[in-house]
């Protein structure tokens, strides 16, 4: 998991999603946060870096909790 992924940050990312409508998911590989992301997706490809290693927001948010 990049560095740059915290679980205060995590923890956001979950909390936006459950009070609005967007949906944050992180690149593992680069630490990039990416949209239109199921909350439990995971292997997604980043739009930044090309990786398959997108997750859901809450996916993330369990891996650091």
């Amino acid at each position: 998991m990049h560095p740059s992924i915290t679980i205060e940050r995590a923890e956001s990312a979950v909390k936006r999603q459950m009070m609005s409508l967007d949906d944050p998911g992180f690149c593992l590989e680069c630490g990039g946060e990416a949209d239109g992301c199921e909350p439990d997706a995971s292997g997604i490809e980043c739009e930044a870096c090309g990786a398959q290693a997108v997750e859901g927001a809450s996916n993330v948010f369990f891996m650091l909790a």
